[in-house]
């Protein structure tokens, strides 16, 4: 559900708003610019920095259960993200009560807590939840940030994510990553009769839910830049189609009927049109359809197999791989198709490229005498860099930050190398901080969502 977000500052009076999320900015105090705590997070390996999360302080019962419930799931997000090292609860001096009137910074130098995150909870007589943080320095003993939330109860969780991420940005400089969400192919069953779902998650793995029944074989699912819709190829009845489905409402769409299989779907940056291969007569090209009109256009001419493509962020390129040159290699061309050039040049094949949101790098799939890398390039090709590598790693998907990547993992389980278990697993850019995203069944085909609006 798309949730409305309004800022202003804390110093005037509340206005009687009913959205299902309200931010305030909270201006008692501001930070002395010549003492900021900060994170460089381009550098490749970074020493976590140490700070405390306290349990967000509450009057009742409810309330008290809710505020401990926030600053665990902010304590986990910051930690998974590698920056981060939440100091353990039970090394604290100071108290939640005596720590909700101010902070004795001392404290909390000795158990060396750089940073600290403290709050507040509270329901108002409408029934909402009102969350207020702080993020303090604890050296300069200055406020960093401050916020204030309104929301309904069950959204507690969403509150968490949004502090999570106001916390990344005011420490590392960048957006953050946490308020967003997971599509991804949920797999069981044998490897001769496997069954695969699309399935919906937050980026931690919580609030997990299928969308699908498994009557069907779906693979490839990407969100539309509005997070409403879904694109993803299915097996309707053994017959490869492209879909559209919406997550509120249910409902599945073909793109289009045409003659041929169609894979491999995209949206464009607007959301207006869908980017997709379709093989005829034994050829795969790429083609778009505007989502308004139902036209259709034809991009690659080529007598090799085009496909997987993904739009840069401005939408005016598109990089895709091809075998057009005798190997299975990355290319990009303008958004109409012109000014083809190839870009990746190393040994083995190269697949399933995808343009990262800041537009700086493309994560690719390189494969290699028998051995699976995730790796990034610059877009002309330049500064090749393998984060990971498997018997089989795949599908890469950014961020909305452009700093970290998805992807799945299938391990080898016999000496004849058939594949075992297909897992999540996401890594920073710099191939760091490589972990499981953990899911009820095995996941693979990840595809990572925009930031909630």
């Amino acid at each position: 559900m798309t949730q409305s977000l309004f800022a202003r500052p804390f110093a005037r009076p509340f206005a009687c708003l009913f959205s299902a999320l309200v931010m305030l900015s909270v201006a008692f105090w501001h930070t002395d610019a010549h003492a900021e705590l900060t994170i460089d997070i381009t550098r490749g390996v970074v020493e976590p920095m140490p700070l405390a999360v306290t349990d967000f302080y509450g009057a009742g019962a409810s309330e008290k259960q809710f505020g401990a419930d926030i600053a665990r799931v902010v304590a986990a997000d910051l930690e998974r993200s590698g920056l981060f090292a939440p100091i353990d609860k039970k090394a604290f001096i100071q108290t939640g009560e005596s720590l909700n009137v101010l902070p004795r910074f001392g404290d909390w130098r000795i158990i060396n807590a750089q940073a600290l995150v403290q709050g507040r909870v509270e329901m108002t007589t409408d029934g909402r939840l009102r969350v207020e943080f702080r993020l303090w320095d604890v050296l300069s003993e200055k406020q960093m940030v401050g916020l204030a939330y309104f929301t309904v109860p069950n959204n507690w969780r969403r509150v968490a994510h949004i502090v999570s991420d106001a916390i990344y940005k005011r420490i590392t400089g960048e957006e953050g990553y946490f308020d967003t969400r997971i599509v991804y192919i949920a797999e069981s069953g044998s490897k001769v009769a496997r069954v695969k779902r699309l399935a919906i998650m937050d980026q931690d793995g919580e609030n997990h839910r299928f969308l699908t029944d498994g009557r069907d074989l779906v693979l490839t699912p990407r969100f539309s830049p509005t997070l409403q819709e879904i694109t993803y190829l299915s097996y309707y009845k053994g017959v490869p189609r492209v879909y559209i489905f919406n997550i509120d409402s249910g409902r599945q769409e073909a793109l289009g009927d045409f003659p041929g299989m169609t894979f491999a779907p995209r949206f464009s940056p607007d959301g207006k049109s869908v980017i997709f291969s379709m093989s005829k007569n034994g050829n795969s090209e790429i083609y778009t359809l505007d989502l308004a009109t139902r036209d259709v256009r034809q991009l690659t001419k080529h007598s090799a197999i085009d496909t997987s493509p993904s739009f840069s962020p401005d939408g005016q390129y598109i990089v895709f791989n091809s075998d057009r040159s005798g190997t299975q290699q990355l290319y990009s061309m303008n958004k109409n198709g012109g000014d083809v050039k190839r870009i990746s040049f190393g040994d083995g094949r190269y697949a399933t490229p995808v343009w990262s949101p800041r537009g700086d790098w493309i994560g690719f799939t390189r494969m290699h005498k028998g051995t699976f890398y995730i790796g990034v390039m610059r877009p002309d090709g330049s500064g090749e860099r393998l984060l990971t590598q498997g018997f089989l790693v795949e599908a890469p998907t950014w961020a909305p930050n452009g700093r970290v990547l998805m992807y799945f993992r299938q391990d080898r389980n016999d000496k004849q190398g058939k594949g075992g278990r297909t897992r999540i697993f996401s890594i920073d850019f710099t191939g760091n901080n490589e972990r499981e995203v953990v899911t009820p069944l095995d996941a693979s085909d990840p595809a990572w969502s925009p930031l909630i609006p």
